[in-house]
């Protein structure tokens, strides 16, 4: 059952909308901020003054007029303090510091051994990476807000705990725990499909649309989904774990265990996988480590390597089935590419699974649907899981705006 939604709970979605207007406008006024929001005008006003008396927003602007007192326009405050977003994967540590603005400051990253899995081996990583990220400034460290951390597999937030990661085979871990030890600053974890869907939500095309499906593309594969504006998230926080969902019946076994997966054919090892069918002996099967094999791959494509292209040609026909199944299942105007895969191998798969789509989707799901890579600027992963760190601080002065759940919006707006 769902539960009912109380007072406060409204109250909370209204601070996010107010917060959401002005990441999506940037300096307003309340009338603005209203209109945007389709808030009353005396709720964006008594939100605004405890924005204002926490310090997460200022007046950035006086707008005089001919009668009456002059508008001020309103900011959030970048200088409030510092956010930081990491982004785990099992070939690197990506962290971004960032104001609260969300406007990113420096960057810090480690590589990670495919073949090391250890809690602590991850954790020394994720330290290190959070430190290169804020560096020796005088008193940087200090103004750290809190730290939002994405973990590959299934994530239980509010636990704390990496519930699985497959490709780990990490079990109940429980990682805001072990990052709290070693970075001495709130930690908020979550799974990257959740934080990219936030990103694209905030900063993409959540902008013109409020249903998408930011499809994630690297060594696992899955989707973040928003619907109707709300970050659908499921009973176990699981939701979008497509890349477990069946392409092939009884078809190549999956890291999870189970046969036929999208992500046996879409992640990295699916797509050596592929290649190794059409030529077991291509150079680009000699690379040790994954994002050198597809950086190979792509090489290989741009000087027209018949192989590559049949590769090509194999992986955008598994990608246009699955997101066809997607689109059916969900009836989702939009789908974003993310991650590494999709940057490298875009230029070859976008066209082709564009070409293809039309024979996976019911009619009634065509019309308008768009197929592109996410334009999010930035690691969109570090950006959503640095917007959730954002969201638990203000928990913590008492200002939830629950990133997680928003209410629904606007109607889809026409895209300028």
């Amino acid at each position: 059952m769902v539960p009912r939604q109380t007072s406060r709970d409204l109250r909370n979605e209204s601070r996010f909308e107010v917060l959401r207007a002005l990441f999506e406008l940037g300096p307003s006024t309340r009338q603005e901020i209203a209109r945007h929001t389709r808030l009353s005008t005396a709720t964006v006003a008594t939100l605004v003054t405890e924005f204002l008396s926490e310090g997460v927003l200022r007046i950035a602007a006086l707008e005089r007029r001919t009668v009456g007192r002059p508008y001020e326009r309103l900011a959030i405050d970048p200088d409030r303090g510092r956010i930081v977003g990491v982004d785990v994967a099992e070939t690197y540590v990506a962290a971004t510091l960032f104001d609260i603005a969300l406007t990113p400051i420096s960057h810090g990253e480690v590589t990670l051994d495919e073949h090391e899995n250890s809690q602590a081996y991850v954790v020394d990583g994720i330290v290190r990476a959070v430190e290169a990220a804020v560096g020796t400034g005088a008193g940087e460290a200090d103004r750290i807000l809190g730290v939002g951390v994405s973990m590959p597999g299934q994530v239980s937030p509010g636990a704390g705990v990496s519930v699985f990661a497959p490709n780990w085979d990490w079990h109940e871990v429980k990682i805001e725990e072990l990052l709290a030890q070693g970075l001495r600053i709130p930690v908020y974890v979550d799974n990257p499909l959740k934080a990219v869907a936030l990103s694209e939500m905030w900063f993409g095309v959540g902008r013109v649309a409020d249903s998408m499906a930011v499809v994630n593309l690297g060594t696992g594969v899955g989707a973040g989904i928003a619907i109707d504006g709300a970050l659908i998230r499921g009973a176990n926080n699981n939701a979008g774990e497509w890349g477990h969902t069946l392409l092939q019946l009884d078809g190549r076994q999956c890291r999870c265990g189970r046969r036929g997966c999208v992500e046996a054919y879409l992640g990295v090892h699916g797509i050596e996988t592929s290649l190794a069918e059409i030529d077991k002996d291509h150079p680009a099967l000699r690379q040790p480590l994954q994002r050198d094999f597809i950086d190979a791959v792509a090489t290989g494509l741009a000087a027209g390597d018949p192989v590559l292209a049949e590769l090509a040609r194999r992986t955008a026909h598994y990608l246009a089935a699955a997101l066809g199944d997607l689109v059916t299942l969900l009836d989702i105007p939009y789908i974003t590419l993310t991650g590494w895969t999709s940057t490298a191998l875009a230029e070859w798969l976008v066209p082709a699974v564009r070409a293809e789509l039309p024979d996976h989707v019911l009619p009634g799901s065509l019309p308008d649907l768009t197929v592109e890579v996410s334009r999010v600027p930035g690691n969109p992963v570090a950006l959503g899981m640095a917007a959730f760190a954002l969201e638990h601080f203000l928990g913590r002065l008492g200002l939830p705006s629950p990133a997680s759940a928003p209410i629904a919006r606007r109607r889809t707006r026409p895209q300028s």
